[in-house]
This record gives C-alpha cells, structure tokens and sequence, in this order.
C-alpha cells in the first residue's frame, strides 16, 4: 500500500491543483474575473450577503373556481341552444364538478353531447396523446354531472405554477433586482430570493397581485348601494378614488376586451394635465376588438378594471383605432410604474400569498461573516495544534490535508453553484472536527501495529488496512443523518447537510489516499528504522515535536467498565425518563420555524424606549407582544404569535414598521421572520420525520453490516443520546428549531460513527480471541478503542467550541447542543451501547462451550 505508480501520485495531485484552481475565483471580485470563471464563485446565502427570502404559495384552488365557473357558463349556453330543459344549474368546487339537474330523461343524450363539447383536451403526461378535462355523466334519476379529471387537476396545478413563476420572474425583473432566484418548491409553491433587499414590501405588492386586466362597459341602469347587483352587473370600488368618483361602478360582467391582448405599458406624464399615467398598446387582435366595441359605444363610461377594482371609467369620446389606450387614476410616479410592470408582466393564473417571509440587513450578514471566519480561524488553530502534538509528524501530515480538505470543499460548492450560508459554515468547521477522525483510527492503528512487533512498512500497511473498512462504516452513518436534514430540512439549513456531506466524503479521500501518499513519500526518502508514533522524552524539540507529546488516555489500560453497566443503563435510563417529563412539562421552548409567528431584530438610533415601542405595537391588536433589549442598548427584539391567517402575517409585519417608523423615527429593521402556522406545522412535521427515518436507517444498516445485537445496541443508545439533548434544551431553553433539529441529527450522525468504531472493535476481537469471555472482551475493546473515542470527541468540540463562542446567536444554540450531545455521546459509547451488546448477545455472540477462560493479548 505503500507502492504509488507514477500516474496515480499525478492523478492525486491534479485533484488537488484542481480543486485549488476551482477555489481560488472565491478570493477575488466577481469584477476582477474573466466572465467563464466568475460562474464558479461560492454564492453568498441571504444571511451572510443580506436581503429577503420569501416563500409564495400558488391558490390552485382558484383555478378550479374559474374552470367550474366558466363550465357553469358554457352549459346555460350550450344547452340553451340546444333547446334542453334542466333546473339547478350550479358548480360544485369541493366535489370538483358542475350539476343541473334535467327536466325531460329524453333529452339526456343531446345533453350530454352539449356538454361533452365543452371539454378541453389536456395531455396525458408520458402517454402521449390528450383527453378530456372532464368526464360528464346523468343519472337514472336525471342528474347529470360534468367532473374534473385527476389528469385535469394535475395539468391545471403544474400550469399555474409554471405560469406564475415566469410572470414572477418578468415582474422582479421589471423592478431592477439583480441575481434574484426564483424556484419552484414543492407541489404549489414558489421560492424567491433577494439578495440587497432590506425591504421587500413593494416587491410582495407586486408579485402579489393578480393583475389581470380587463375592459368592462359600465350598466348606467343600475345603482350600486339600491340592493344586490341585477343579473350580468357587479358593483366593483374605485383602485383610487378622486374627489368627485362614486363610491362603487356598476360594471358589467361582460368582457369586452381582455388585458392578455396587451403588447407593452409604459409610465409617462399627460402633456395636458402633467399626471403620471399609463400608455398601453394592443396585439392585432385586441386592437381590433377595441376599436369595434370604442365604435359601437360613443358617449358610454368604459371601465379599466385591475383585480376586481376600477382603475378609471372614462366616457368614449371617438373611436379608438390605433390600439393604443392611456390608463389615468389619481397615480404617482412609483404606482405608475409598478402599474406597467405589472401589466407587462402579464396576469397571474392564481393568486399567490406569501406563506413565510425572511429578511436580513447587510449589516447583520458583515456581522454573520465575521463570526462564521472567526469560528473557523479559532477552531481550524485548535485542531491543528491537538492533531500535532497528540500525533506528532502524521498529525502534521493530517493537518496538511485538511488544508486540501477545505480547499476541495469550497471547489465542490463551486462546482454545484452551492449558497453559502452561515449554517454552511458551521458545517465547514465541524468538518475540522470530523475530518481528522479518519486519521485518528489510522494512526492508532498503526501505533497498535508497532507496539505488535511489526515492521514500519507491515505497520502502516496493515494500519490503513484494517481502519479502512471501520472509516467507511462510521462515515456512512453520518452521510445517513445529512441525507436525512436535506431530504426534510429547509433553507439555510440544507446549506449545513450539503457542507457536511461533502466534507465527509472529501476527508475518506484525503485520510485514505491523500495521507497516505504523504507518508508514503516521507518513508521512501528517510527510510526509518522506526516510526515516529511512540513519545520519546529526552530528544532535541524539534525531534520532539515529530513524535506525539501526549496521550489523552493511558496505552495498556484495563479497565473494567462493564462492572458499572448496570448502573449506566439503570442513570441513563433515569435521565432520559426525566428528559422526557420535561418534554411534557415544561416542555420544549420551540423556535418561530415550529411555532410561527413573526420576529424583528430593529436597531434605533437612540437608546431604545421599549415602554414606547411595547405601547405602540400593544395597540395594533396583534396579540401578545414581547419585546427585549438583544445585544446592546439600541437593539430590540420583537416576538409576535401567529396571525389567525396566512395573509395576517404578512399585514402584522407591515403594521409593526409603521408603528416603529413612528415610535421612533430613523429605527432600522436588521431581520424579519415571518412564518406563517401552516408552514410551520409542515417544518416541525418535516424536522421529526427526518429524525424518525434516520433512526430506522441506521437500525438497518448497522443490523446488516454487523448483527442484530449490535443494531439494537446502537439504537437504543442513540434514541437515549437523543432523549438526553431534549433534556438538556428544555433546561437550558435553548431554542428548538429547524437549526437545532440539524444539531440533534449530526450527533446522532457522530455518536453513530462512535459506536460503529467501538463495534468493530467488538467483532474484530471475537474472531481473534475466542476463548475470552464477552463481558472480558468487551472491555478490551474500549479499552483499545479509548484514544480514539476520546480524541474525535475532543477535535470535534475544539471546533463547535468556538462556534458557541463566537457564532452569535444564530449558532450558539447550536453550538451548545452539540457540545452536549457529543459528550453525552462519548459516555455512552462506553457505558450504554457496550452494556446492551453484552446483554442482548451473550449467547449468540459466544456461543456455549467459548469463553471459559481468557486469553488476553500480550503487550
């Protein structure tokens, strides 16, 4: 193994330049970089970079509405024609169908032919071919139902959601918004990211709005306010009323000419009056409708309608026929404009409400940058120097590639157009932790090799050969865990399983290969008669700093831990049951993604009065408010609950900047979060099924690579680790949220890891000493496996310490769980997981007739 061809030694170091090539446009301008590689810059997440992140939700269920209406229409006339009686005529959107009931069974089939014809064919997907939207049937009785199909239903959602994410993107860019990102998330929602936004309300008005346009005659008959509209009329409000404007129109349903027909809407000023107005231009076609019905109806009001109000009723003074028209009504230049934005983007299918809102200042995401490098500086120092002293040169070597570590890290996000986030740097440095425990179990290994007798060459051969398979197993579970918060997590936080995941592939290279080809150059040069991996006292520093300085724990140790199992599991068992009474009461202080509700961080310029700010937002009637004083004495922190509905969350955080603007001029909004109940609900669903499948996958994967003693072993310990963190959040009142949920899932990632480590050891010792009895032998496999146990635990909290440190608090909480999980971890590793394997497979593991005495192995 330690053999390299010419061409793998190039192959590993082209990966290596490689991926600095592929990382270094990340230290420069995107302005300084020639436009083919500025594409593979490391974005910045809203958190870092700053602006807003809004989650939009596409009402599919208005489009239903429509269809149904619009059948509802088709039949009057279709069956009117066709000379068929029918009562009852209604659309039904819960049972998605029209109904009408016929007056004569004889005129069942011209009805339904009549009907029939009103179907629109839709596509059969990977079939090919298209049918009908609807399947039409009467009853012996006379009833006679048209119904939408589940074909229908599909293309009618997939339609609207497709439409409205192009009329999106056409509205966001109007507004000038660079390297906006707009993305389909889920079955009927939109994703939309806005880097520089500190204020996204104009943009929410614009995308929020159906803008659809249309031209109505008005009905000079009718008198809105003198009881329901007549038949064929509806009584529509102003969009901005003048002084001198009606109350309400009364407009006519018919629509003469319909806004799709419209070219191009530019803002301007009126030459004659020097108001801002809107000129638009028609197709073909609407021009030559317009022209007809502004021929036919000289002298008569003519209605623009927007969204169910009336923008402006002007009477026909002459035929229009140049398609060209002008839209005036009380506008401003920012209403004018947004105006034509609109109507150039063209009209949504469906409404759209915005279901969860996030919005981060610059200054927030400078701060965020500077905690996130200062965590990494602290932490990558710290394991450097554990790795060094603790290993000597191999350390050395170890901390050499997890230099490349990182730098292929930042190459592989480069390639994948990947968001850096702040939790994705909390990935990158728990990654330092992470990535030396590879090396840890290889040099171990081939510390136990020496002490054997064995050569230096058979000794790192053999090392890297029997930790190989042990490094894939605990790597893999941690992979499950990602796997898991990617697949159910949202947002920043799939930043964090994507960071990890790549880190914890790129370290199984680099501990396996890239290591090794270091070692394997040093020994071909210096060809030593001994390793460095033993403390020699007494030699020069600089010999010295070559060989490990320190054991975290004693070699030759026998300690006989499984005299205390029974106590272990009988304590453990005691603190899980009282975590678990805590999670009942007082229960768990849950975070706005699982309960929602809205959060402002708001910087005042001076001092902040919260008796003033507290009655000012008290007497907007949004519930219970709670303000505090966060950081220093001009930040504030605002709590609000849920709002009844996912649009009052959207009003609430609009009222609160009107009532802090007048609270206290100049105050600045540095974050909103905004998470309306029902996104909620699916977050905190998401976050425990993510939990729940992790558990069940690690359960079968342990199962089939080791047996059924040691998967139960390893899961019972971690649904105990994990009951334990619950305990420690609800004492401490650390927060639990989506963010916390990825703390919980990369502890039972690393305790997972852990325990596959001390398991193979198990195993490996059953075939190697058959007749020491198991409670014996699994003692000498933690024994064997202390250093290792207790040097990644120690790397990994030298890297999340500083992150609780220096994180802010976005990452504290994290931090904080993490350090406890992995401590909680480490002791049961020992005294839980070992306990279990001992009891449950004292038969099958040593089989009646093994075990009667013991043969230790010589040190």
């Amino acid at each position: 193994m330690l053999h390299f061809a010419r061409w793998k030694i190039a192959a590993i170091l082209s990966v290596c330049l490689a991926g600095l090539l592929v990382s270094l446009p990340n230290l420069f301008p995107a302005s300084a970089l020639p436009s083919w590689l500025a594409h593979t810059r490391v974005a910045l997440g809203l958190d870092l970079r700053g602006g807003s992140y809004l989650l939009l939700e596409v009402d599919t269920e208005s489009v239903v509405r429509e269809r149904l209406e619009a059948l509802v229409d088709g039949a009057r006339t279709a069956l009117r024609n066709a000379n068929v009686g029918y009562v009852n005529l209604a659309s039904e959107p819960p049972a998605r169908r029209v109904s009408l009931r016929l007056r004569d069974m004889a005129q069942a089939d011209a009805a339904l032919r009549a009907i029939r014809e009103l179907a629109n064919p839709v596509p059969l997907g990977g079939m090919g071919g298209t049918a009908p939207d609807i399947e039409v049937a009467v009853s012996p009785e006379g009833l006679l139902t048209a119904t939408l199909t589940e074909a229908s239903l599909r293309a009618k959602a997939t339609g609207a959601v497709e439409q409205s994410i192009e009329i999106v993107r056409r509205r966001i860019d109007g507004t000038g918004v660079a390297e906006a990102l707009i993305a389909r998330q889920g079955q009927n929602r939109i994703l939309v990211q806005l880097p520089g936004v500190e204020d996204p309300n104009r943009i929410k008005e614009l995308i929020g709005r159906t803008a659809r346009m249309t031209f109505h005659l008005l009905d000079e008959t009718a008198v809105p306010g003198a009881g329901p509209p007549p038949p064929g009329v509806m009584f529509l409000r102003p969009e901005n009323p003048r002084p001198g404007d009606p109350e309400f129109y009364a407009v006519r349903r018919r629509v003469e000419v319909e806004g799709a027909n419209l070219t191009d809407a530019r803002a301007a000023q009126d030459s004659r009056t020097g108001e801002w107005v809107v000129n638009f231009t028609f197709d073909s076609t609407g021009a030559r409708r317009f022209a007809e019905v502004t021929r036919n109806n000289v002298g008569r009001p003519f209605a623009i309608v927007l969204d169910e109000r009336v923008l402006t009723a002007p009477v026909i003074r002459e035929p229009i026929t140049g398609g060209r028209g002008q839209i005036s009504g009380n506008f401003t230049v920012r209403s004018a404009n947004d105006l034509a934005v609109l109507l150039r983007a063209g009209a949504l299918p469906a409404p759209l409400r915005v279901v969860e809102e996030r919005t981060v200042g610059p200054e927030l995401g400078a701060d965020a940058i500077r905690a996130g490098m200062l965590s990494l500086a602290a932490g990558t120092a710290a394991v450097f120097l554990y790795m060094g002293l603790a290993y000597g040169l191999f350390g050395w070597f170890a901390c050499a590639a997890l230099v490349v570590n990182v730098v292929l890290i930042v190459a592989a996000l480069s390639l994948l157009g990947a968001t850096l986030t702040l939790p994705g740097i909390a990935g990158i440095v728990l990654t330092l932790g992470t990535a030396v425990d590879a090396n840890i179990l290889i040099n171990e290994r081939i510390r136990e090799e020496i002490q054997a007798g064995r050569s230096p060459v058979n000794a790192i051969e053999t090392g890297y050969r029997r930790a190989t398979g042990t490094i894939v197993d605990s790597n893999l579970t941690n992979l499950i865990a990602m796997a898991m918060l990617y697949a159910f997590g949202s947002g920043p936080v799939r930043g964090f399983a994507v960071t990890v995941a790549i880190g914890t592939i790129i370290q199984m290279w680099t501990a396996t290969t890239l290591v090794r080809l270091m070692i394997a150059l040093w020994y071909r040069k210096r060809r030593p008669k001994e390793l460095p991996v033993v403390e020699r006292p007494g030699l020069p520093l600089l010999q010295r700093l070559a060989r490990p300085l320190f054991r975290v724990f004693p070699d030759g140790t026998r300690i006989p831990f499984m005299k205390g199992a029974r106590a272990g599991l009988i304590a453990s068992a005691v603190i899980s049951t009282l975590s678990l009474a805590g999670l009942v009461w007082p229960g768990l202080s849950k975070g706005i993604d699982f309960q929602g509700g809205i959060i402002l961080e708001v910087r005042t310029e001076q001092p902040a009065d919260l008796g003033r700010l507290r009655g000012a937002i008290g007497g907007l009637g949004l519930g219970d408010a709670g303000l505090q004083q966060f950081g220093d004495a001009h930040s504030v922190l605002i709590r609000l609950p849920v709002q009844q509905e996912e649009a009052g969350t959207q009003q609430a955080v609009a009222a609160v900047r009107g009532a802090l603007e007048e609270a206290s001029p100049g105050a600045r909004i540095l974050r909103v979060e905004a998470v309306g109940s029902r996104v909620s609900d699916e977050l905190f669903q998401g976050g425990m099924i993510a939990l729940g499948i992790s558990f069940v996958m690690m359960l079968v994967y342990i199962w089939f690579r080791f047996e059924w003693q040691f998967a139960i072993g390893a899961v019972a310990t971690l649904l105990l680790d994990t009951t334990k963190v619950v305990g420690f959040l609800v004492v401490t009142g650390i927060e639990f949220n989506l963010t916390t949920v990825a703390a919980v899932l990369t502890i039972i990632g690393f305790n997972a890891n852990d325990k596959v480590v001390v398991f193979d050891r198990v195993r490996e010792n059953l075939r190697k000493y058959k007749q020491m009895p198991l409670r014996d032998l699994v003692d000498l496999s933690i024994n064997e496996t202390m250093n290792r146990t207790i040097g990644t635990s120690v790397t990994l909290l030298l890297s999340a310490l500083p992150l609780a440190l220096f994180g802010g608090p976005t990452l504290s909480g994290f931090a904080w769980t993490l350090i406890f999980g992995v401590v909680v971890g480490t002791s049961s590793s020992i005294f839980i997981a070992s306990p279990i394997v001992l009891y449950t497979g004292g038969r099958k593991l040593r089989p009646a007739g093994e075990g009667s005495g013991v043969a230790a192995p010589a040190r």
